[in-house]
């Protein structure tokens, strides 16, 4: 933020006191005397809170070894006026080059670079929590302790998809500890202390309210963040966020801000999603999540109308993987899951949390929308494989390859092997290809885009501009007002579903 938006801003905050000049006197009426005071500092208990839990609170010092490259000296003119500078710079002691000041090869120093984090002790025998990315790459972490003690750490665990790491201390006394709470209890507007280590400043500690929950930042897949004012910065990653009762109920790990400070949008692992995975990686090292084997998109208001679902809601299933247990369920595309174990699927977002907290091996009730009507199946879930997977698709015969065609706002090409070579179309992928996308239509808005495959149309698979006008045609006849395109973006064939009005 510059210097002309710092000084705005309390321009803006002068004028704002002056305007509430009256109304500030009907407050201390209001909220006479000592009330008035209280409500404007926080509840008195924030001290003894932080005092409780202070030594449980730690910083995490990581360090990571970086292999110096030898730079050679440039090669310069006889007599010219920087060969004294750069032959101090580069054969000086500590130089850069590759010559020692005797002209001896000088040795490869590795340097070190290091970070500093927050974390938490969650059990006297010397658990640690931290962040990921506090020692994602560290050859070395210790722990510092509020006394000033200092321990070198083991890393347990951990896991970049939930920005949570587990470390191990060795002490010769029992280290104080906190408590998990029920995060899922916590309320909007509730207060909450966060303590860390921001810019260096170890066992600080700031106090504010929660401002939201299930915030998706989309950082990862299972987002769902504890939102708060109070203030986290560069440091204070890998801290504990208290409830007033002295429990942990998250796990500091991000801010927005544009300088760098906190502006007061601070985010946090909720301990109903830190806790099974930190539970995970002290029992195996690593984390195990539960499988559904499918790929999902949001539902809008359009695709909501045209699967006649009412209201948008749940995750739209766009592709169903052949040996996962979604497949083996009878789960099929364009199934909408609004219901997954019990628990309603809002968002699609929700699912993939949701699943993944579900035990491996587990029979679950899963409710479906499909055809019109809530359809009930039963699926036993998998384990997810961590390692990324490439989606692939079989090849299929390229049927009747007829001209080309417009339609809603959309130019049609049939795949050929010139348009496969000109589009960067994936061997194997079959249908009829956008070639130019009209900026006013509502395929524009929806992001279609040149190049894009359309592959099928409610269903029914396309292989010529003749299919899909032939498709769209009996849909109006229907009576349908939308419909559903399955499209692969170009150019990494990634499949989704537009919806888009047939008028």
């Amino acid at each position: 933020m510059g210097v002309e938006d710092q000084t705005s801003a309390g321009g803006l905050l002068r004028r704002a006191g002056k305007a509430a000049g009256a109304m500030a006197l009907s407050l201390v009426v209001m909220f006479p005397g000592a009330a008035f005071a209280q409500a404007a500092r926080g509840p008195d208990g924030i001290a003894d809170v932080a005092e409780k839990v202070m030594d449980a609170v730690v910083n995490i010092k990581a360090t990571q070894k970086i292999q110096v490259r030898n730079v050679p000296m440039p090669q310069l003119p006889p007599g010219s006026p920087f060969e004294d500078l750069f032959n101090e710079f580069f054969n000086g002691p500590g130089g850069q080059g590759g010559q020692g000041g005797q002209g001896a090869p000088a040795p490869r120093n590795p340097q070190r670079s290091s970070s500093l984090g927050s974390g938490f002790v969650i059990d006297a025998s010397g658990v640690v929590v931290t962040n990921n990315h506090v020692i994602q790459d560290a050859n070395e972490v210790t722990v510092v302790f509020n006394d000033g003690t200092e321990l070198k750490a083991d890393v347990v665990g951990k896991d970049a998809k939930t920005d949570l790491a587990v470390l191990k201390v060795k002490s010769d006394k029992p280290l104080k500890s906190v408590p998990f709470g029920d995060s899922e209890k916590a309320r909007v507007g509730e207060w909450v202390i966060a303590i860390g280590n921001p810019f260096g400043f170890g066992g600080s500690v700031s106090a504010g309210i929660i401002s939201a929950k299930q915030r998706n930042i989309r950082s990862g897949p299972y987002d769902s963040f504890i939102q708060t004012d109070a203030a986290i910065n560069k440091g204070n990653s890998g801290g504990p966020l208290f409830n007033m009762a002295g429990e942990v109920i998250g796990v500091n790990t991000a801010i927005i801000s544009p300088s760098g400070g906190s502006i007061g949008i601070g985010f946090s692992v909720p301990a109903s999603i830190a806790v099974p995975v930190i539970d995970q990686l002290r029992q195996y090292g690593e984390t195990r999540r539960g499988w559904l084997g499918v790929a999902i998109q949001d539902v809008d208001e359009d695709t909501a109308e045209a699967l006649k679902l009412g209201k948008a809601r749940g995750a739209m299933v766009i592709n169903v993987d052949e040996k996962g247990p979604a497949k083996t369920a009878g789960l099929e595309r364009e199934d909408v899951i609004i219901k997954f174990d019990g628990k309603d699927i809002r968002r699609s977002s929700d699912l993939p949390r949701i699943v993944a907290q579900t035990p491996i091996g587990k029979e679950v009730d899963v409710t479906l929308w499909r055809g019109g009507k809530e359809v009930a199946k039963r699926v036993t879930l998998g384990k997810l494989d961590e390692t990324p997977q490439k989606a692939s698709l079989e090849k299929k015969d390229a049927g009747d390859s007829s001209a080309s065609g417009s339609v809603l706002g959309l130019d049609l090409v049939p795949i050929t092997a010139e348009t496969r070579r000109r589009f960067n179309i994936k061997d194997g992928l079959e249908g009829v290809v956008v070639s130019r996308v009209d900026p006013n239509s509502a395929a524009a808005e929806r992001r279609v885009a040149v190049g894009d495959v359309i592959v099928e149309v409610q269903r029914e698979k396309v292989t010529s501009v003749a299919d899909l006008k032939k498709r769209l045609a009996a849909l109006k006849e229907q009576g349908q007002k939308r419909a559903l395109f399955y499209v692969a973006a170009a150019p990494g064939a990634t499949l989704r579903y537009v919806t888009l009005p047939l008028e």
